[in-house]
C-alpha cells in the first residue's frame, strides 16, 4: 500500500493523565509537543500530506490516533475503544476520514483499538487483547470480508497492543519482541528480534520505501539496515512514558 495521507493530533495540556502502564515518569509536555512536531516532520518526509487535528483537551489520550480507526483502501472503520475516557476521541478522525472513504463502525458490545491491528499485504491480524475483544476482532472481520480483507486473530497476554510487540517492516518480515517471537499464529513470517533491552524497537512504521524506528534503539538499527529501507529515528521518551509507540500517532492511508 502507498500511503499519501496521515491524520495526526498534537497531545493537549491533560497529556500527563492519559492512561499509562509504563512507569517511567510524567511526560514533560513541551518535550512532548517538540518530539511530536519532529515526527510530522518524519512524516512529511516519507511523503505524506499531514492532517493536523485540534488538540483535545477532554481527551487525554487524543494524540495516540491511530486507536480511532482501521482504514484500508476500500473503506474505513470508526473503533469503539473500551476505556471508558477515550469514548469521544474518534468523532474527529471520522469526520476527516468520511472526506476519503467510506466509513464502517465496530459497535457495542465488541471493543477495538487501532493499536491492536496489523495489516501485512491483503490480510489483517487483529489481537485479542485488553482492549480489544472477540467480538470487535469478529465484526472487524466481517466489515473486512466484505471489502475483500482476509483477518485473523493473534493473542495479547504481556503487552498492551499487538503492535506494541510486532510489527511488520516489509515483504515477509516482522520485528517482534516477548510473546510475538515465536506465536504459532505468526510462524510463516522471518521473525526479526528485537534486541535485549530495545522492545521498543518492535514498534516500527514502515512508510513508502522509509522505516520509522524508534530513537536509542541502535542494535535494532543495525538488524534492520540490510532490509535497504532508509532508516528515520524519531525520539517519542515522552509518548512512550504514557505507553505510546510509532505507529500510536498517525493514521496513514
Amino acid at each position: 500500500m502507498t500511503f499519501t495521507r496521515a491524520i495526526v493530533r498534537p497531545p493537549g495540556p491533560s497529556f500527563d493523565q492519559a492512561i499509562s502502564t509504563a512507569k517511567l515518569g510524567r511526560p514533560d509536555f513541551a518535550l512532548a509537543l517538540s518530539q511530536h512536531a519532529d515526527y510530522c516532520d518524519a512524516l512529511r518526509r516519507c511523503g505524506l500530506d499531514v492532517i493536523t487535528l485540534e488538540a483535545d483537551p477532554l481527551h487525554p489520550d487524543g494524540t495516540f490516533v491511530e486507536d480511532t480507526a482501521v482504514v484500508t483502501e476500500r473503506c474505513a472503520v470508526i473503533t469503539n475503544m473500551a476505556s471508558p475516557s477515550r469514548q469521544g476521541e474518534q468523532a474527529a478522525v471520522a469526520d476527516v476520514l468520511a472526506r476519503f472513504r467510506p466509513i464502517e463502525r465496530i459497535a457495542a458490545p465488541g471493543t477495538l483499538d487501532g493499536g491492536d491491528v496489523m495489516r501485512v499485504g491483503e490480510h489483517i491480524y487483529v489481537g485479542v487483547s485488553g482492549r480489544t475483544n472477540d467480538d470487535g476482532a469478529r465484526q472487524l472481520a466481517d466489515i473486512l470480508a466484505r471489502h475483500g480483507y482476509t483477518a485473523s486473530t493473534v493473542p495479547v497476554t504481556g503487552c498492551l497492543h499487538l503492535k506494541t510487540g510486532v510489527t511488520c517492516v516489509g515483504d515477509n518480515r516482522l520485528i517482534a519482541t516477548g510473546e510475538f517471537a515465536d506465536r504459532p499464529e505468526l510462524a510463516a513470517f522471518d521473525i526479526i528480534h528485537a534486541p535485549p533491552g530495545e522492545s521498543a524497537a518492535a514498534n516500527c512504521v514502515l512508510i513508502n520505501g522509509r522505516l520509522l524506528t524508534p530513537a536509542g534503539c541502535e542494535a535494532a538499527r543495525r538488524l534492520l539496515a540490510p532490509l535497504g529501507c532508509e532508516i528515520i529515528e524519531v525520539d517519542i521518551s515522552e509518548f512512550q512514558k504514557m505507553d505510546g509507540g510509532l505507529t500510536c500517532l498517525s493514521l496513514r492511508f
